[in-house]
This record gives structure tokens, sequence and C-alpha cells, in this order.
């Protein structure tokens, strides 16, 4: 059954694909991957009709690439925490990076980029996989653990 259907689909699903991307390679790697999922649901795959086996390898695909793209994302913004930033009277005192390492990495990630590179909470929920109201939660819940360290060193 799996063998029909990359016959069938192989194709179609890899020109499809390097129409969405623009890149073959990353196209080709995508719907290997589909397959492999096909393999690993093939009992699922078996009780539908072709058509709609078609529509989960097309639905499989543009996850996988979505998914990608996401993880991309994420990691390009994880590889480097931006400089510098607003500078207030109480936080002359304490060192920036100093203060935001008391925060987890993803609250520290919300943060910078929303109060230093300006980026809103729909923005970051899209970035992240985030509803905005998560997004705007974890941000309120940063900002209370740097008052209260900044109160306490005070």
């Amino acid at each position: 059954m799996i063998d029909e259907l990359y016959d069938s689909l192989y194709k179609e699903l890899t020109g499809w694909c390097t129409a969405m991307t623009g890149n073959k390679t990353l196209a080709e790697d995508l719907v290997q991957e589909a397959f492999l999922r096909a393999l690993i649901n093939a009992k699922l795959l078996e009780e539908l009709d072709f058509c709609r086996r078609r529509a989960w390898m097309y639905r499989t695909v543009k996850n996988l690439y979505i998914d990608r793209k996401r993880r991309e994302a994420f990691e390009t913004m994880t590889e480097e925490m931006p400089r510098g930033g607003y500078e207030d009277a109480n936080y002359t005192q304490i060192d920036d990076e100093q203060l935001l390492n008391i925060l987890t990495q993803e609250e520290r990630m919300l943060f910078t980029l929303r109060y230093l590179e300006g980026y809103n909470a729909t923005e970051l929920g899209k970035l992240f996989g985030l509803p905005s109201g998560t997004v705007r939660s974890r941000l309120s819940s940063a900002r209370r653990r740097l008052r209260k360290s900044l109160k306490d060193k005070s």
C-alpha cells in the first residue's frame, strides 16, 4: 500500500512542495519524511480511500514544513541574545545580563524580544506557536520576577 502511494504521489508531492518551499532539496526531504510518517501510520492509511490518503500526505508535508520553519525561527532567535536596550535609573546598578539571567530561558527570550526588540504579543505568539494571551501572561510573570529581584537588591 505504501509502495503504491509512493509511486503515485512522490513526483506530485515533490513538485508541490518545491513550489511551496522554493528549494528542491528541502522539498525532497519533507516528502521523504512524510512517507516515513505514512509507514508509521500504515494501519490508519489502509482504512482510507486513495483521495483521503492523498489529502493526508499533503497535510503531513505542509505540517512538516510549518514545523521546520517554526523551529528555524526559534533557533535563529536563541542563537544570540541581543545586547543593549532601555536603561532606567532602577537598572543602572545591575548589569542587564545579570538581571535577565533571573528569568527562565523562554521568559528571557520573550522579554528581550518584546521590550528590547519591539515585537508585540501577537507576533511573539506566531513565532513561538503560542496564543498571544499566553505570551502576555508569561511576560507578566517575568516582569513580576524582575520587579521582586530589583526590590530585594535595593
